[in-house]
């Protein structure tokens, strides 16, 4: 039913600072909820199955077509995927405070579309790939480099696909809870849902892409593959517009909410030598001094130090300054950012813990048995799929049955805290990292009783099924872990920085990559011995990547008992009656 201009709506009926795509109000039984979200999670499924289809075989086309050593070509890819990660930083800056998260999703939907094209033409067409390689030798072909232009038309198409990832990306899973109505209690069980079956939209396009892309691009055509990815994010873009006149939309605040979180910094700074709280001799401002329908949270507890930039002044005209003294509301966000900034360092390890997967994990299973049928064996990287997999068979379950359950024990809405949840998933990636040093240490066994210390091109008799359980923990570990974090930067952070939320979440796994880099770098040179052997030799059977993983989960431990200590003293947001437009 459509809203007229002319029918009033009942206060209780409309969706608390929610317009339509006229920018009239709604109500909860005209648009938002899972009729608008529907569309949301099918747009993420073409997006993940376009941008798998595109990052997980990157490297073979750099070493292959564009003919770059190894070398080159992993740190080309460990560079675009770190742009990947810290681009949603950009684009959730630009979304709210500029263009909102409809248009930002919008725009970044056509430029990945025109990135994809313009990769799909640099794979394409011959004038823009160099020529293949002629073999003179068994060992060493004649391979000539691309051309300049060559390189700079790829790298420009591929940086393209980047930059539209980091606006997409934070936009689209903040865009998809707002349709929610958080005051609304079955709203809001159904938000927690959404961030379920997001994951299990997203899960479904990552696998398969991972089965059907990476076979087109090995096996038939660079230029399809990449092609297809094209047309799925085309048709990402024609789902996500065509959802328009049923998503709810909140205008962004008119003033930038990065810029109103650094005042209150400013401000606590300036007045260090006053007083923290009425009690001091001063006493903090009753109401914001701008006219609000929204009324101010009271002082919480934690980070008292910045009450400091809200205590009166004897000239309210001072209050105009803008960086000498702020609203409540201001210092009430500050400090949500602030508890949400400790929850977010503590999870790095967890990040760190989570590019194993992509790395060694895969190195592992290169040396062992995969053979299925006579003649087929399994690629190393398919496995991958198993952690999918998982989350796809598991968040059916965590939804219609974990939850159910734990919600009649505990009354919330999600069954379990969003930081219990958390705890959980980092719990469970502390065991995950303790078997797969179980497991490799037994492939090393394995090999120096077969005699293949010494052989490191030879198949270590163990089967790759052997991996199976870590990969499958990872799984377990993405339904608890992952999504729980999703939703808390999504949740806990104040209503005009969703999308920066969004951001953060996605920049633990962008750092947990930097930074496991770096750990390797360092224990490669540090354990290297005078004969060429280290925890990461090339002979995998001389090195010990299970003393790497016993490392990680003695650091994830660590990790774990900070977030807990951090975690029991959390102070959840609490909820405006009226939130920003």
């Amino acid at each position: 039913m459509a809203i007229s201009a002319s029918e009033p709506l009942l206060e209780d009926d409309t969706v608390d600072g929610a317009v339509d795509y006229k920018g009239r109000p709604v109500t909860r039984s005209t648009t938002g909820g899972w009729s608008s979200a529907s569309f949301i999670i099918g747009v993420e499924m073409a997006e993940r199955f376009a941008y798998y289809g595109i990052s997980s075989n990157l490297i073979s086309y750099l070493t292959g077509s564009l003919h770059q050593s190894t070398a080159a070509a992993a740190e080309n890819v460990n560079a675009w995927l770190g742009a990947i990660s810290m681009l949603p930083l950009l684009g959730a800056f630009v979304a709210d405070s500029y263009l909102g998260r409809y248009w930002t999703i919008l725009f970044s939907s056509i430029l990945y579309v025109l990135g994809l094209g313009l990769l799909t033409l640099s794979a394409g067409l011959r004038s823009l790939q160099p020529p293949d390689c002629v073999i003179k030798t068994l060992s060493t072909p004649s391979c000539r480099s691309p051309t300049q232009f060559q390189v700079v038309f790829f790298f420009l198409s591929l940086y393209f696909v980047a930059l539209a990832e980091g606006g997409f990306k934070p936009c689209v899973q903040a865009f998809g809870a707002d349709q929610f109505d958080p005051h609304n209690p079955e709203e809001s069980k159904s938000k927690s849902s959404f961030f379920n079956w997001l994951c299990f939209g997203a899960c479904c396009g990552n696998v398969v892409s991972l089965w059907i892309l990476n076979y087109i691009q090995d096996n038939l055509s660079w230029g399809l593959g990449f092609g297809v990815p094209c047309i799925s994010m085309m048709f990402a873009l024609v789902v996500f517009l065509l959802g328009s006149k049923t998503y709810r939309y909140y205008m962004k605040e008119e003033k930038n909410p990065l810029v109103s979180i650094l005042v209150v910094f400013v401000a606590a700074a300036r007045n260090r030598g006053g007083p923290f709280s009425s009690t001091d001799g001063r006493s903090l401002l009753p109401i914001d001094y701008e006219a609000t329908k929204a009324p101010f949270n009271r002082s919480s507890t934690q980070s008292k130090f910045l009450d400091r930039a809200a205590t009166a002044v004897e000239n309210p005209d001072s209050l105009k300054e803008g960086w000498s003294v702020c609203t409540m509301n201001q210092v009430e966000d500050a400090k949500l950012v602030l508890r949400s900034v400790r929850i977010w360092a503590t999870c790095l390890i967890y990040g760190v813990v989570f590019a194993q997967s992509y790395t060694f994990f895969t190195k592992q299973g290169s040396t062992m048995e995969r053979e299925i049928v006579s003649g087929f064996q399994i690629p190393p990287a398919t496995l991958q799929t198993f952690i999918c997999l998982s989350v796809v068979i598991l968040i059916p379950i965590y939804d219609r049955a974990f939850v159910p359950v734990t919600r009649a024990i505990t009354g919330l809405p999600s069954g379990i805290t969003l930081l219990q949840r958390i705890g959980i998933g980092m719990f469970l990636s502390v065991i995950s990292m303790v078997v797969a040093a179980l497991v490799e240490a037994q492939r090393l066994v394995v090999a120096r009783d077969a005699g293949l210390i010494d052989r490191p091109t030879s198949t270590v008799p163990m089967s790759v099924w052997w991996l199976l359980p870590q990969y499958v923990l990872f799984g377990v570990v993405e339904v608890f872990a992952m999504i729980g974090l999703q939703e808390f930067f999504y949740d806990q952070v104040p209503d005009g920085m969703r999308s920066m939320g969004s951001s953060l979440f996605l920049s633990i796994f962008g750092i947990g990559s930097f930074i496991s880099g770096f750990l390797v770098s360092v224990i490669e040179k540090v354990t290297t011995t005078d004969n060429g052997d280290s925890w990461f030799s090339n002979n995998l059977n001389r090195a010990h990547i299970d003393y790497f993983y016993w490392l990680l989960a003695g650091l994830n431990a660590i990790s774990l008992c900070i977030y807990l200590y951090f975690a029991k003293s959390y102070s959840y947001k609490k909820r405006r009656n009226v939130p920003s437009m």
